[in-house]
């Protein structure tokens, strides 16, 4: 990309092409777009990613993203508090709502251990879920992670951790393809992934 006229526009070019998925092309498009708005507008736009700072918190409960100390979905007295859904990021809670076929609870992860990347237990929120079964009835833990070795290993990770505290431990249903992200799946295809899901003790010991 050339360089710009203006340092304040390429400046907002920099800092836009940050955001994954946004190169530098679409980033300029996106800064044109923005300086076109009027003042109100970009005062919003503005005050909005300000606030992110001081109003997003994390759900205290599922580690998911809130505007209150526990999110609207862990404090929600009609879903059923005795199943906990285990999902790798706040986008496959998304996913999982969409389908409208799970009302339990969830754990959010916030990634999968990951060796080669150097992501570890320590480093996502694992000991947070097993205090949460360990203090609390849980009668099924769901394990929708990603249908990958790093997915896979979490699960058997968390399985040998909490396999003494829960009686039914499930995954889903290998009708989501090997190496398939949650958010990528149609809502059909999850929610039968759901209903259909697998105990994981037998599904380890018959693959």
């Amino acid at each position: 990309m050339n360089k710009l006229p203006s340092k304040t526009l390429e400046k907002l070019v920099d800092e836009l092409s940050r955001l994954p998925g946004i190169g530098k092309n679409t980033a300029l498009r996106l800064a044109l777009h923005i300086i076109k708005q009027n003042k109100d507008n970009i005062s919003a736009l503005g005050n909005t990613i300000l606030d992110i700072n001081d109003k997003i918190r994390y759900c205290s409960v599922c580690k998911g993203i809130s505007d209150e100390e526990v999110c609207s979905i862990c404090s929600d007295n009609k879903r059923e508090e005795h199943t906990i859904c285990v999902v790798e990021n706040i986008k496959d809670v998304l996913s999982i709502e969409n389908t409208q076929t799970y009302n339990g609870k969830y754990h959010i992860l916030s990634g999968v251990i990951s060796p080669m990347d150097g992501i570890g237990p320590q480093d996502i929120n694992i000991d947070s879920l097993i205090s949460r079964i360990r203090e609390n009835k849980i009668d099924e833990i769901i394990m929708a992670l990603p249908t990958t070795i790093e997915g896979d290993t979490t699960i058997l990770y968390i399985y040998k951790k909490i396999q003494d505290y829960v009686q039914k431990i499930t995954t889903l249903a290998r009708g989501v393809s090997i190496g398939d992200d949650l958010e990528y799946i149609d809502s059909i295809t999850l929610g039968r992934s759901i209903a259909d899901r697998q105990i994981y003790k037998e599904h380890i010991t018959n693959p």
